[in-house]
């Protein structure tokens, strides 16, 4: 590197010292001068330590920056053995802190100076949050921490194991998309949970509905009648969020579908855009009705299992019924099954069925059978969704949802009537 690009790197280091340096100050800004162990001079000094080391690496080898790092530590422990002795508080903060800010310095020197700086500037954050962490740990129930790490075993330690081949008839098997889908349902219930827990009923509901829309609705809706099963007083809230997320999948469908054929744009749009408004005005309306009821509760006192794993489990042997079903139908009734195909498909997930079909769409499939097809693969899933509403959620919510979807239907097909 050339003398200048050396020293932005230096005044880098130096910047990432005293950004620590500073929110380690402020933190400790009540102690008596000379009782702190570090400030903001100390952090700046640190992350320049840091950079110089790593620019004498490059000269002297990577033994010597290992080198200077473990008399930094071993600096670093005596200092602490010293302050313990004199203070009743052993908190390692600021010590990992001010190895971390020697760290980044000899980073910003040797590797990319984006990924130093932005490590700098989450680790101030971690600090200065402090007590908001520390208050959000407070409030965490033993059994909510349980299923976070039941979500983080079957997400990160199983899902990547799987094969990701198709098995079984026509390969319509695929371990991992299976799997998938059981960790789809299991984190969209512990996130609507979250949501709820966080921002309160109706606000959770909102997101909860919102992104779970972009993934998958049918999924969203297992989760959150599953949550208004254990607490009927969040059946009001709770609606809006099925419903929300119902809306969006149809502007997902319109979106993958386009993506994949173009020319589909003009056959789908209009009966999607109006499924799709019909429904956002139908929460809106649930969202005004839900104001006029008792206050919902947000502490989800009668939840007791927020990830729903074996509810997980079950939705995922039921899409392979669905899978071996969809492979036999098109099987045995070729291009006639399509429609039966797309019912089919309806009663699960609709993206599979939407991107096939698109793709057909390119060939020998008129476009008109296409947009059909699609249709009617997103009605019987909203049909789907109101029936686990109700028969999950209990009849008072499941009407409040089949409500919606009842003029979702209506407004889709009358609009792909008048547009025939």
């Amino acid at each position: 590197m050339d003398e200048l690009e050396l020293f932005q790197r230096l005044g880098l280091a130096l910047a990432i010292g005293l950004l620590l340096g500073l929110e380690r100050g402020w933190h400790a800004r009540t102690e008596a001068e000379g009782t702190r162990a570090a400030g903001l001079r100390t952090f700046g000094l640190t992350g320049l330590l840091g950079g110089v080391c790593g620019w004498l690496t490059l000269f002297a080898g990577g033994a010597f920056l290992g080198f200077a790092f473990l008399a930094l530590t071993g600096l670093v422990a005596l200092s602490y053995w010293v302050q313990s002795r004199r203070q009743d508080d052993l908190g390692l903060t600021t010590e990992i802190a001010l190895l971390l800010t020697f760290v980044l310095g000899a980073a910003a020197v040797l590797g990319n100076m984006e990924a130093a700086a932005a490590s700098a500037v989450v680790a101030t954050a971690l600090l200065a949050l402090k007590r908001v962490l520390h208050a959000w740990v407070a409030q965490i129930r033993r059994f909510e921490l349980a299923a976070l790490v039941q979500l983080a075993v079957i997400s990160v330690v199983i899902l990547p194991l799987l094969p990701r081949r198709g098995f079984g008839p026509g390969g319509a098997l695929n371990p991992y998309e299976l799997w998938w889908a059981v960790v789809l349902v299991a984190g969209l219930s512990f996130l609507g949970y979250a949501a709820m827990r966080v921002a309160g009923a109706r606000v959770g509901a909102v997101i909860a509905g919102f992104f779970g829309g972009l993934a998958s609705s049918t999924s969203t809706t297992l989760a959150l009648s599953r949550l208004v099963r254990s607490d009927q007083r969040l059946g009001p809230s709770l609606a809006i969020g099925v419903v929300l997320a119902g809306a969006m999948t149809f502007l997902r469908v319109l979106v993958v579908g386009t993506v994949f054929s173009p020319n589909l744009w003009d056959a789908l749009m209009l009966p999607l855009g109006a499924m799709a408004a019909t429904g956002f005005a139908g929460a809106g309306l649930l969202a005004v009705s839900a104001r006029k009821q008792r206050k919902a509760s947000s502490t989800l006192e009668g939840v007791t299992n927020p990830l729903a794993l074996g509810t997980a489990l079950s939705f995922g042997a039921v899409l392979v019924v669905v899978l071996l079903g969809t492979h036999y139908f098109q099987l045995w009734f070729g291009a006639g099954g399509v429609y039966a195909a797309a019912a089919l498909s309806g009663m699960t997930d609709v993206d599979a069925l939407t991107i096939s079909v698109a793709k057909l769409s390119q060939g020998d499939l008129a476009l008109s059978v296409a947009a059909r097809a699609i249709v009617i693969a997103v009605s019987v899933n909203t049909v789907v969704k109101g029936g686990i509403a109700l028969a999950i959620g209990g009849v008072p919510f499941g009407l409040r949802v089949l409500a919606v979807y009842a003029a979702v239907l209506l407004a889709g097909a009358t609009t792909l009537w008048l547009g025939a």
